[in-house]
């Protein structure tokens, strides 16, 4: 097929056609899924954390570090809006300044409704970027705290933001997102309590399940650039020591996911809800027995 060729080698509008295809399920997108050329040794690095912690900041100042030598993809979630269905664009705004780079490629998905963090089809729209020639693939999440966990089941390597103002390492800790962390980037290091911070984030790492990868706790200031770098640095190295068992883990992840989006495709909303209306004004009713029932139709 000419447009796996075209994605192949990177042309940029043939790319965004072919994601806007398969975002939408329109003609033709089972092909190209299908036909994909998936290079799965393209590490794919997923940044997480709470709104504010700074992720798209400092996503915008890696950009600017290895944008220049290295072909990146960005795909930024955003929530989605209410009037059109579709992304609001918010961090493709803070990173505008990238876009006559030729070797960055930024595209916005909307959440539509999905509540981990990804939309629904980011699974699929990195399968297309990997069939491309980029080198490092970002994944933005949309920041919405104890879901984002969804990440680690679709990264390799996750970084999760964090700032000294936004609570100690106990609060973060229960949110779940600091135990799904391959790396953890403390944003906004000019801050008074950030040596503090930083003492009790690594205190708590006895607290997350032994492993052969110790992630490491990197200070950084978006804004300036300083401690990307370093970042970058480590972010390259957890790619290159990471297990065949890890990669093998997330493929299954992503095929369970992908399999439950296949089942829920036949569903119909509006008559399972009218159905329901229904079923849900007699006596005896139990939510169970009728999903049990619609079930095995």
């Amino acid at each position: 097929m000419q447009i796996i060729e075209d994605i192949k080698q990177g042309k940029q509008r043939i790319l965004a056609k072919a994601i806007t295809t398969v975002e939408n399920e329109t003609e033709g997108y089972k092909d190209i899924l299908q036909n994909l050329q998936i290079n799965f040794s393209i590490p794919v690095v997923g940044f997480t954390g709470a709104p504010g912690a700074g992720k798209s900041t400092l996503i915008n100042a890696l950009l600017a570090h290895v944008g220049k030598e290295k072909r990146v993809a960005v795909v930024a979630v955003d929530p989605t809006s209410p009037f059109t269905n579709g992304s609001l664009l918010g961090d493709r705004l803070r990173m505008n300044e990238h876009y006559h780079n030729p070797n960055i490629f930024i595209r916005s998905l909307a959440t539509r409704g999905n509540l981990g963090g990804l939309s629904a089809k980011t699974i699929e729209v990195v399968d297309v970027l990997r069939s491309s020639n980029f080198d490092f693939i970002f994944i933005e999440t949309v920041g919405v705290g104890q879901s984002e966990v969804e990440i680690a089941g679709l990264a390799e390597t996750t970084v999760v933001v964090l700032t000294p103002m936004a609570g100690d390492d106990v609060q973060a800790l229960k949110s779940g997102i600091i135990e799904i962390a391959d790396i953890y980037a403390v944003n906004k290091a000019d801050h008074e309590s950030i040596d503090t911070f930083v003492k009790q984030l690594n205190s708590s790492l006895h607290l997350r399940p032994p492993s052969a990868w110790t992630p490491p706790v990197i200070k950084c200031i978006a804004t300036t650039g300083d401690g990307v770098e370093e970042l970058f640095k480590k972010i390259q190295e957890h790619h290159f020591a990471g297990s065949s068992i890890k990669r093998k883990n997330i493929l299954l992840e992503k095929a369970l996911r992908l399999l439950v989006a296949h089942k829920m495709k036949g569903l119909d909303k509006e008559k399972l809800k009218s159905q329901l209306a229904v079923a849900s004004d007699a006596k005896e009713f139990n939510l169970y027995r009728f999903i049990e029932k619609y079930a095995g139709k």
